[in-house]
């Protein structure tokens, strides 16, 4: 059978769900199916490898950080339209069905490299730009919009604020690489990639349950997170509270992205004190410096022998505590290290994420207190911003943003 033109099917509106796209169907494997098992391929995973994609909420905002990600700035062509958005929802929605059930999309001609059950998730998430260009600014949150720039910014032209955002994340490398291809593929026309990030964690925690995350400071981040078992949920989920969900959110999420450039060079001049003075807790342990595990309370009123406080009023643990309960964010960061340009030794830092249910309220007022006094500044430089609602989930039979674009 020859191979399908992804281009035809979209200019007739037919696929995922149209006669062209069933005809296509008819040769692949549906989604979740497993098929036959081949002589001498043995299949690893299991269900415990494979996250849902159908659900109320998308996953790869609650579910533990797999250690490999991808993000990918995705910008609609000039002339999109409501219609555009609709066409984009409804390709990204079959392909990254397949691809979360270790499986490739329907034009996949290497789908053995999805074959590996990997925890691989696709969370989809729209910018400013795609409510301008589905004509729905009138419904667009508030708090849909870039950040304040604040006096540490210092951001760079190769990473702008995009119309859609994907978070891809995965237990195994090739399954972040081989997903980031299918989906941006895909995508085009009716999207181009702008960006892309990636970023690692510690992939050796499935052996190790409950091993933090470290940055390449060798700081331990997130420790204070708000709990993802349902007793915080109006800090994470929109519509969750009091507060109603914006138009076709009902499930949905905010994200921030922040790239952190981080001077290792400098950061090896000072010594194992003056770090943990910086950060306000032990390297080693991740406590507070006036306590021994790491989930210890800080007491921020101890001194020490020459009564100057034991925890600095600029460190950073001080300065991104909460000053009032609702000011609590998911943090999902990951390190990045790229390839260092000419003169330089290094070319790392922090792929900052976090998830709220509104940023302006939540995300804001810790960011401003660090960029206002953050020891930490010293060697941490923010290159890039954005904001992004990420979309509830697809009940059976939908599209990814349905309630959006209805």
């Amino acid at each position: 059978m020859e191979a399908v033109d992804r281009r035809t099917l979209l200019r007739t509106g037919l696929l995922a769900g149209g006669v062209g796209a069933a005809a296509v169907a008819a040769t692949q494997l549906a989604p979740g199916d497993p098929g036959p098992a081949r002589e001498g391929v043995a299949r690893p995973g299991g269900e415990a490898s494979i996250l849902p994609f159908r659900g109320e909420r998308q996953s790869g905002v609650t579910d533990e950080p797999q250690p490999f990600a991808a993000f990918i700035g995705l910008d609609l062509p000039q002339g999109a339209t409501k219609e555009t958005c609709r066409r984009l929802l409804r390709v990204l929605t079959d392909d990254i069905e397949r691809l979360m059930a270790a499986q490739g999309p329907l034009t996949d001609l290497e789908p053995e490299l999805a074959a590996v059950p990997s925890r691989l998730s696709v969370t989809v998430a729209v910018g400013p730009g795609f409510y301008e260009a589905a004509g729905l600014t009138a419904t667009r949150p508030q708090w849909l919009a870039p950040l304040p720039r604040f006096s540490i910014d210092r951001f760079e032209e190769g990473w702008p604020q995009t119309d859609l955002l994907l978070q891809v994340r995965a237990d195994s490398p090739v399954s972040v690489a081989h997903a980031q291809r299918r989906l941006v593929v895909g995508a085009e026309p009716l999207a181009v990639q702008r960006w892309v990030q990636r970023g690692f964690r510690e992939p050796l925690t499935a052996s190790r349950p409950g091993m933090p995350f470290r940055n390449l400071f060798g700081q331990v981040d997130g420790t204070v997170q708000p709990a993802t078992d349902g007793a915080d949920d109006a800090l994470l989920w929109l519509g969750a509270g009091d507060t109603p969900a914006p138009h076709g959110l009902d499930g949905g999420t905010s994200l921030v992205i922040r790239r952190i450039a981080m001077n290792l060079d400098t950061w090896d001049e000072v010594d194992r004190m003056g770090r943990e003075n910086a950060i306000g807790r032990r390297l080693d342990s991740g406590a507070p410096l006036t306590g021994v595990a790491e989930t210890d309370l800080p007491d921020l009123a101890a001194t020490d022998e020459l009564g100057f406080p034991v925890i600095d009023a600029a460190s950073h643990m001080r300065r991104a505590m909460p000053a009032a309960p609702h000011e609590r964010i998911l943090r999902a960061p990951y390190s990045y290290d790229d390839a260092p340009g000419p003169g330089q030794r290094s070319n790392s830092g922090l792929l900052f994420v976090s998830f709220q249910a509104d940023p302006v309220a939540q995300f804001v007022p810790i960011q401003r207190r660090l960029a206002e006094a953050d020891l930490l500044n010293i060697w941490t430089t923010p290159i890039s911003s954005g904001v992004y609602a990420v979309l509830p989930g697809a009940g059976p039979g939908e599209d990814l943003g349905a309630a959006l674009l209805a």
